[in-house]
């Protein structure tokens, strides 16, 4: 019962503090970042510039999370939710939007991989189903959120829509408080800072070990390429072809909605089923919507192209969260969501920069066709590599 209360909280918390930071970014970021001078390169680097913060964070915190409280060192990301979004309004230039960015990277990083860390914590025999539920109440904040913000832009302009944002990460941080308390393992409080480098750097060696951990991880930086470029480029192909961005937030919105209705469904048939099909086969249908999208004008089918790779991506989701932390056991948990979180942010970070070099010089066509294919041939490789492995018996 304990465990199911903390959910439902944890659960809450995901949900306001997605509806924060996607209230900024999709397609609030771009447009921002647009009207501020920026090329379409530098609009991929400001838009990927949060998740850089990210790679270079997720894993280390993964690994302190397995060895001290999780549940104490997670208030640094929802505080990294809350804060920001007040900033945005007093920004002018693009090198200040940059450090801002820089900084709001700090939510997910130090939020994300102790979340999952926690789930699979609480429910090690219904993962999948566990993680489908927990990332389809965030996939509820990547909903409202661009649906919120894109209808606030339109009407009122940036600044109305980044202090709701902030609103929105306020309260949060008040269900986070309401969270029971977790007790901290027994070693911690008399850790000694060498103690604490050798079982961080055990766990580290642990889940860089395990191919499948590593394979499926290489799956989500991949579907976050694809993720990243529909952040950064969706925007501005809408503007091109004459959508406002209520219009251009209600695509992200239908995106987020099917992958939020899907993931818990997916997630317990990835339970009940091999993973690595499933896997597959949402890499595949992320990667073929890419390559349509800029080959479409009329909206109703960029609609339904944008719920479809919304719906490949909760495929993709609810299994290699899953996948990741079967394969890790234990104490591992906490290492195998950093290391799945820093790999699948070079991704993201990468995304909407190789795109905005491939964009400006082989135009949208190009560009997403090039982008589309990176996932293709990530998902056939996957498929190759997993072939005989077997989910791991729970200990």
């Amino acid at each position: 019962m304990k465990a199911t209360r903390s959910f439902v909280f944890l659960c809450l918390v995901g949900f306001c503090c997605f509806v924060s930071y996607d209230m900024v970014r999709r397609p609030a970021l771009a447009l921002l970042a647009d009207s501020l001078g920026a090329d379409p390169f530098m609009v991929g680097m400001i838009v990927a510039l949060s998740t850089v913060t990210g790679i270079f964070l997720k894993l280390p915190m993964g690994l302190l999370s397995d060895v001290l409280n999780r549940q104490r060192l997670m208030i640094g990301g929802v505080l990294a939710f809350a804060l920001p979004p007040f900033f945005y309004p007093f920004i002018s230039d693009l090198p200040t939007l940059g450090v801002l960015r820089l900084f709001h990277g700090l939510a997910t990083a130090m939020f994300t991989p102790l979340a999952l860390a926690m789930v699979g914590d609480w429910f090690a025999q219904q993962r999948g189903e566990a993680f489908g539920w927990y990332t389809s109440a965030t996939q509820g904040g990547g909903l409202l959120g661009p649906m919120i913000g894109g209808v606030i832009v339109y009407h009122y302009g940036f600044s109305p829509a980044f202090i709701l944002a902030g609103g929105f990460g306020l309260l949060a941080v008040l269900f986070f408080w309401l969270i029971p308390k977790e007790p901290s393992p027994a070693s911690s409080s008399s850790q000694s800072l060498a103690n604490l480098w050798s079982e961080m750097r055990e766990g580290l060696r642990r889940v860089c070990q395990s191919p499948p951990i590593l394979m499926t991880s290489l799956v989500e930086a991949a579907k976050m390429v694809g993720n990243g470029t529909l952040m950064a480029f969706l925007p501005l192909y809408g503007l091109l072809i004459g959508l406002n961005a209520a219009e251009i937030g209600v695509l992200f919105g239908v995106q987020a909605f099917t992958s939020f209705i899907s993931k818990p469904v997916m997630g317990r048939i990835s339970d009940r089923s091999a993973r690595q099909p499933l896997i597959f086969g949402g890499l595949c249908l992320c990667g073929l919507m890419v390559i349509l999208i800029p080959h479409i004008q009329e909206y109703l089918l960029l609609l339904i192209v944008a719920g479809t790779f919304g719906f490949g991506e909760a495929v993709v989701t609810s299994s290699t969260t899953a996948m990741v932390a079967d394969f890790s056991q234990g104490k591992g948990l906490g290492a195998g969501m950093g290391l799945r979180g820093t790999i699948m942010d070079v991704g993201h970070a990468g995304g909407p920069l190789v795109a905005g070099i491939l964009i400006s010089q082989w135009d949208y066509v190009g560009g997403f066709l090039c982008i589309g294919l990176i996932l293709l041939v990530t998902a056939v490789f996957f498929g190759v590599m997993m072939i005989g492995i077997k989910k791991p018996a729970m200990l």
